[in-house]
């Protein structure tokens, strides 16, 4: 029922987004963030009230919360925009359909994330419920508010890469729809936090394997497969995306808001070089970075995510308008690895919580496997008094036991359980032999970058 909705919209459709014309007097930064933060790259697919309407299916609610603003945010881990978005959070804005205007989405719903009461564009948004989201706009839409696979297991993280599956899994080569999915290996139980954007500028390889060349424009395109954008869409904002690239390379990461003993620091830096820059390499003016993926048997984190992308999406990928993309004569085709990249760590402080499953939800965790809390809790608020500042991460309340049959989805999510499939918490054991006060030195060393 899904797939003939869409399609037959599709159809109906036969015409895509309004492509604005680029302001040539403006640099390719300037405008790829009025790009990114004006515009919207899918077609609206929920009625223009349902934004407003999204409260009549919070539960018992006899009437609409009086700070409706904030409580949207609340309900769905949402977060203020730091730009001029209207009346509306963070990632979610007016759009147009064929019928005329309705609610969409844009990249700030995962990409646009909030830390000590601030919010930043590209941070990742480590407090939305996707799944709530989704489903309660679809119900307020007059829909049931089904998702044709799990968008998100636990809030926080979401099922980006089988988004990525499923939507070009109803593509040809070319882009032009596909009434037959493919089978493309589609895996909803990999559990992703959302890596920040700043990061990209030290990046060859990107996402976590290192699938794809961190330079490709195309493969930014991917969350456009929408089935009401048709593949001249693609064509006429490949440009568009190039200039939001050049404004993602240019994003800084935040610095630490809090006290930094730089005495202890300074101890750190030391340890930090001798066992972590190797992998994710030096810092200051003439920093390094290794751009390293390692090894599954290695590194020993969940391999969910490694092995939920499938070889045949690859190759169907790479078969497509994306693999056809290159850099002067380079081919930017999506690649196999062996592993996971380890990452860079500027404002690592800020992108809690941490693995790429968002298993750890602190520096301190990631630095000592044996005392990772196995199954906790968080207010999913981004306040001042919801950081640890001395473990470096989120504050959690761990708990004895998982979500249980009582427990609606809502509140089951709000639960990470690493007993349970692609949440696992074991491996990266690198930071085992430091005592407790070399442990505490290079997590403050890390609140210098």
């Amino acid at each position: 029922m899904i797939r003939t909705r869409l399609m037959t919209l599709a159809l109906l459709l036969g015409a895509d987004c309004a492509t604005a014309q680029a302001d040539t007097t403006q640099s390719p930064v300037e405008r790829g963030k009025t790009a990114l933060l004006t515009r919207d790259y899918n077609p609206a697919t929920w009625r223009p009230n349902a934004y407003d309407d999204a409260w009549k299916h919070w539960g018992d609610l006899k009437e609409k919360p009086k700070d409706y603003a904030r409580a949207f945010m609340d309900r769905y881990g949402l977060h203020p925009a730091p730009y001029d978005n209207g009346r509306f959070p963070m990632g979610v804005r007016e759009g147009t359909t064929f019928l005329g205007k309705g609610m969409t989405v844009d990249c700030m719903i995962c990409h646009g994330g909030s830390i000590n009461g601030k919010s930043y564009v590209g941070l990742g948004n480590s407090t939305f419920d996707i799944q709530a989201f989704y489903e309660e706009m679809g119900r307020a839409s007059g829909g049931k508010g089904k998702t044709p696979f799990v968008f998100g297991n636990v809030r926080g993280t979401s099922e980006a890469g089988a988004m990525a599956v499923f939507l070009l899994s109803y593509r040809q080569p070319d882009l032009s729809i596909r009434l037959n999915r493919l089978d493309l290996g589609l895996r909803d139980d990999m559990c992703e936090d959302v890596p920040a954007w700043w990061l990209l500028k030290k990046k060859k390889t990107m996402y976590h394997t290192g699938g794809s060349d961190a330079r490709s424009v195309r493969s930014l395109m991917q969350f456009m497969l929408s089935p009401l954008n048709l593949r001249e869409t693609f064509v006429k904002e490949e440009a568009t995306f190039a200039d939001i690239q050049a404004y993602l390379l240019s994003l800084e990461a935040p610095k630490y808001p809090f006290p930094i003993d730089r005495e202890l620091a300074s101890a750190g830096t030391s340890l930090f070089e001798s066992t972590c820059a190797r992998c994710h390499g030096t810092y200051g003016d003439k920093w390094t970075y290794p751009n390293k993926i390692v090894p599954l048997d290695v590194i020993g984190t969940d391999r969910r995510r490694f092995d939920g992308i499938s070889r045949a999406f690859g190759e169907h990928y790479n078969k497509s308008w994306f693999g056809e993309e290159k850099r002067g004569n380079q081919p930017l085709k999506a690649m196999t690895s062996d592993g996971y990249q380890a990452p860079p760590l500027d404002g690592v402080w800020a992108t809690a919580p941490y693995f790429h499953n968002g298993s750890a939800p602190t520096v301190h965790d990631v630095l000592n496997s044996k005392n990772r809390p196995k199954i906790f809790t968080r207010s999913y608020r981004t306040d001042a008094e919801d950081y640890d500042q001395i473990k470096l991460g989120w504050k959690v309340r761990v708990l004895d036991k998982g979500a249980d049959a009582s427990m609606s989805p809502y509140e089951s999510r709000k639960i990470y359980d690493t007993t349970l499939p692609g949440r696992g918490n074991a491996g990266h054991t690198f930071g085992d032999h430091f005592t407790d006060a070399e442990r505490r030195a290079v997590i403050e060393y890390l609140k210098t970058l």
